[in-house]
């Protein structure tokens, strides 16, 4: 299609798209983004809009558009479906321009980068992985999650590296994945793994032209890791900051997955123990995290998830946070008094995200100056807690009592969802602004003083002041009158019967009321970006606090549950012993209406009791008790209390289970040959 043929608009849109060949482009003109071509044809079957044509210099170019202010949701729908969007804006204002307005491509938006509130779950973390695989070197796996900050890393150079890196990649349940690998083979195999347990999972093949750059040291400074891990993160921090396109300095910390911290759950453990999803719709209802959730705040659910998938090998930890939840479910004033600090903390992980990316409205500096108001009492509620875990925390609570007050002083209790129309910005946070609105808002008492005024200066008793849309403001003086005019009165127009004039002070009044209302915004957009600079400055020691009170949160919330469901502390011994006296499974004991659950005893150790075999008709139990058995040790490695008379645990390096008949046709394997597959890897994996 020659140049010559087409508007300079469909030039300067085609031009942008020959950049953005695998995105949605996403085009503002005005008070839309509209799109042309096939991704017009695209959008129009997906969003359902109606397709239209355009003659610009050319005939049948399809086209559709979105409002600017509404976008989002769109967004969301294509984002879900997994598409790729460029979102293109005006970066000039179009009365300056002189000719086209110039236009760039701003951010690219992609599953895993996405920041839309209509896509991201609170209680859930949408995380971008980056898997790196070399045939010398096997996996690194870099995972991050824009939306909250979080960077972890894991490294597998075993001949088990897929399965642990697959095992991973199933606890992180990512939303996008950028895959490089040097072995068509492998890439084969974690495809058809991928169709099988995460299909939603979009998967991007990394683009080997990406510039190249330093950003691992840009963010985390300091940082001693495997070249093949530094490798890795460096490739999904060019990957992030070439769609995010921000500073993302909040993604400032980076935390190494280690499997001999944490007990190792295979994905069929995952699954079958239901502890996070369960196997009829995936949700939450009837998993151990829907029983022991009673967080207050999102990043305490996001904490306690983790927990759940993640339970700790270290006894000295275990026993810390045991000793916390001990103290808290003690204590029934003290968590109502957490509690109540707690609910009005909104999710800070994620505010400080959006503020550090650009995507921050006046709304969530509210949020924020809210949640920061709290910490005061909640830091004096935990000043008196002994055990050494609250204590800790209650150190690395940060109270922000500056930025709090800086925040009080200058927004709004309810301010606009637009950052760009003015209204965020309190009276008498900014004199110059407090000007601008009396002029706005007072200007028919200004011009009554000031026709007062000149009638006393000139005597002359009968003009007046108005306002005219073409002729702007003036004093009017009947023609009997003029002669008495003062020499600095400027004529502006004729009338028949009066003349109407100028003056400075007029003129100056003129110029501000026209202007204030645009005035207003730019500062109001200028005053709102100095306190996004202010609240980026302090990013690490917001996200510290965040931290802190999600553990809080996730304590007391586990202490309610011991409190609520009359759960014991499980002791904890190194002797190879799993000693349960009156256990009960703590999901099913939540779905029994009008029964009571029936409580069971477990004796296990490694010299004469190794193994239970358990016998009886379908339906009797026998699964039940195989997973009541698996989720009472894992609770006690996550620091929970457990529901039991008493128990004497020795923690697990892995939990494997082979419960229930089923197939798996997704990868053509019949219920046998699945059994065949779960006790084999059990009986390879199986340690010590």
């Amino acid at each position: 299609m020659a140049a010559a043929n087409v508007t300079p608009m469909v030039q300067q849109y085609m031009a942008v798209k020959k950049e953005h060949q695998n995105e949605l482009l996403f085009f503002r003109l005005g008070d839309f983004y509209e799109m042309f071509f096939d991704d017009a044809i695209t959008a129009s079957r997906e969003l359902n809009l109606t397709l239209t044509k355009r003659s610009n210099g050319m005939e049948h170019m399809p086209m559709c558009g979105v409002p600017y202010h509404s976008v989002d949701g769109y967004i969301a729908k294509l984002i879900k479906k997994g598409y790729r969007i460029a979102i293109c804006e005006q970066v000039e204002d179009p009365k300056l321009a002189k000719g086209i307005v110039e236009r760039k491509v701003i951010k690219i938006i992609t599953p895993g980068t996405a920041l839309n509130e209509q896509l991201l779950e609170d209680k859930h973390n949408r995380y971008l992985v980056f898997l790196q695989q070399d045939q010398d070197k096997g996996m690194c796996l870099a995972a991050a999650d824009v939306t909250t900050g979080e960077c972890e890393w894991f490294l597998d150079q075993t001949s088990e590296s897929f399965l642990n890196i697959t095992e991973q990649l199933y606890r992180l349940q990512p939303a996008e994945l950028v895959v490089h690998f040097t072995s068509d083979e492998m890439r084969e195999k974690l495809q058809e793994w991928l169709a099988a347990r995460l299909p939603e999972c979009v998967v991007t093949h990394y683009d080997e032209s990406t510039p190249e750059a330093d950003y691992f040291t840009q963010h985390f400074a300091g940082s001693e890791v495997p070249d093949e891990v530094h490798s890795t993160v460096e490739l999904l921090l060019r990957y992030l900051h070439g769609t995010v396109m921000a500073d993302l300095s909040h993604i400032n910390r980076l935390v190494r997955i280690e499997r001999n911290s944490f007990m190792n759950l295979d994905v069929t453990a995952i699954r079958n123990l239901e502890l996070v999803r369960n196997m009829t719709d995936g949700s939450k209802r009837g998993t151990l995290l829907q029983v022991l959730d009673f967080t207050n705040t999102s990043m305490g659910a996001r904490r306690l998830r983790s927990w759940i998938e993640s339970p700790l090998l270290d006894v000295g930890r275990i026993y810390e946070r045991q000793e916390a939840v001990a103290e808290l479910a003690a204590a029934a004033e003290l968590r109502e008094a957490i509690v109540a600090q707690l609910k009005a903390v909104a999710d800070l992980e994620r505010i400080v995200s959006r503020v550090e990316v650009g995507n921050a409205n006046a709304r969530d500096l509210v949020a924020l100056r809210n949640s920061l108001s709290v910490l005061p009492g909640l830091k004096g509620i935990l000043e008196g807690c002994g055990s050494g875990l609250l204590r800790k925390l209650w150190k690395g609570l940060h109270l922000h009592e500056e930025l709090a007050a800086r925040l009080q002083q200058a927004i709004v209790d309810e301010p606009p969802f637009s950052v760009r129309e003015g209204g965020m910005i309190r009276t008498g946070y900014n004199q110059e602004l407090d000007e601008l609105h009396l002029i706005a808002a007072d200007n028919k008492t200004w011009m009554q003083n000031f026709e007062q005024k000149i009638k006393e200066e000139t005597g002359i008793k009968t003009m007046k002041v108005g306002f005219n849309k073409v002729f702007g403001y003036y004093i009017e003086v009947s023609k009997g009158q003029s002669s008495s005019v003062p020499p600095y009165f400027v004529r502006k127009q004729t009338l028949v019967n009066a003349e109407r004039y100028i003056v400075p002070e007029l003129k100056e009044f003129e110029n501000k009321i026209l202007g204030a209302k645009e005035k207003i915004e730019q500062l109001e957009y200028y005053l709102f970006d100095e306190l996004r600079t202010l609240i980026r400055g302090k990013i690490k020691e917001i996200q510290e606090t965040a931290r802190a009170v999600s553990y809080i949160d996730v304590l007391t919330g586990l202490a309610e549950a011991a409190y609520k469901y009359n759960y014991v502390r499980p002791e904890l011994n190194n002797n190879g012993e799993i000693k349960i006296v009156d256990g009960r499974h703590p999901v099913v004991e939540r779905l029994l209406e009008k029964e009571i659950f029936v409580p069971n005893n477990t004796n296990l150790n490694n010299t004469d009791e190794r193994m239970i075999i358990i016998t009886g008709p379908n339906m009797a139990g026998k699964s039940t008790y195989m997973r009541q058995v698996a989720l009472l040790v894992l609770m006690t490695q996550i620091g929970s209390f457990i529901p039991a008379r008493q128990a004497s645990i020795c923690p697990v390096d892995k939990i494997f289970t082979r419960v229930g008949a089923s197939d798996d046709l997704a990868t053509g394997q019949s219920t046998f040959m699945v059994e065949m597959n779960e006790v084999a890897q059990i009986l390879k994996y199986a340690t010590k």
